[in-house]
């Protein structure tokens, strides 16, 4: 229940409980040992609308968050190796870290925990390529009545169509579409994920990029371009195979409770949430039962 609701039960003013919250959760975080992570995955939660930003910093191993704050800088890295030292950590044992492409997280990365293997995310590798394909069908379908209202069927993975949906597509297939041939780079991309070795992966991934980039699809070559320049971090996934969907969950609970309270006053007040929701923090309260 959304902390406005409750105050509203008890008769109190929110700002009352939401101290109450914050005293709870800093208490709590004292007490936190993170000497045993290894494994970091970084995203981020949008606090409001626009491009106002939490960082999230999460054990992939145990599943909880270790650190939030405010902004997506590399200085917000820095302040979570801080945050580490202080709960017993050591930065140069964390051995992976798996993040977006945002260059303000591979630099401080780079920098802040240098023996880390950085770990690009299979989701947001994938979404390159997605929005290169949606870039080639919105400029295709100025001046082609066939892919009219198609977006999603050229999005979403064809596993997760509609019987309907999935009947259209196959119909457009036939087409002579450079759509059609930006939406099988893109599906050829999804078989990288299943090649068996870092040896095998780098193979697939010269074969794909040599065709994407002879694709003539401008925003094709650039997706593969913008790969290109993060090869190493896209094939340090054969080693460790972590990816940050453990925290796209728990950043899609943390939304969930956003949109439920309809937002939050301040961005202290949503990192205090986002503790709650997705730490294991013990707030040494007595069992209800």
């Amino acid at each position: 229940m959304p902390v406005n609701a409750v105050a509203k039960q008890v008769g109190e003013h929110d700002t009352r409980l939401w101290r109450i919250l914050k005293h709870y959760v800093k208490e709590a975080r004292t007490k936190a040992d993170y000497s045993s992570v290894r494994k970091i995955g970084i995203d981020e939660a949008s606090a409001k609308m626009g491009h106002d930003y939490i960082s999230l910093f999460v054990d992939l191993e145990r599943a909880k968050l270790l650190f939030a704050s405010e902004g997506k800088s590399k200085e917000t890295v820095s302040a979570f190796t801080n945050d580490l030292v202080q709960h017993g950590g050591k930065p140069e044992k964390i051995e992976s870290v798996c993040c977006d492409l945002c260059p303000s997280f591979v630099a401080g990365v780079k920098e802040h925990l240098a023996n880390a293997e950085l770990v690009f995310d299979r989701f947001h590798i994938m979404k390159i390529v997605n929005d290169a394909v949606d870039e080639v069908r919105r400029s295709e379908a100025k001046e082609n009545e066939l892919l009219k209202k198609t977006r999603y069927l050229w999005l979403k993975n064809p596993e997760k169509l509609t019987k309907k949906q999935q009947k259209k597509l196959e119909s457009l297939k036939y087409e002579n579409l450079d759509t059609v041939k930006a939406y099988n780079i893109k599906l050829s991309l999804r078989s990288f994920f299943e090649q068996p070795d870092r040896k095998a992966g780098e193979e697939f991934l010269k074969h794909w990029y040599f065709w994407a980039t002879h694709s003539r699809l401008v925003p094709i070559v650039k997706a593969a371009y913008t790969i290109k320049d993060h090869w190493e971090g896209i094939l340090n996934w054969f080693s460790s195979r972590i990816t940050n969907g453990l925290l796209e969950g728990l950043n899609s609970l943390i939304q969930a409770a956003k949109a439920r309270a309809r937002g939050y006053r301040n961005k202290e007040n949503f990192i205090t949430i986002s503790y709650i929701i997705a730490s294991d923090l013990d707030y040494g309260l007595p069992a209800l039962y």
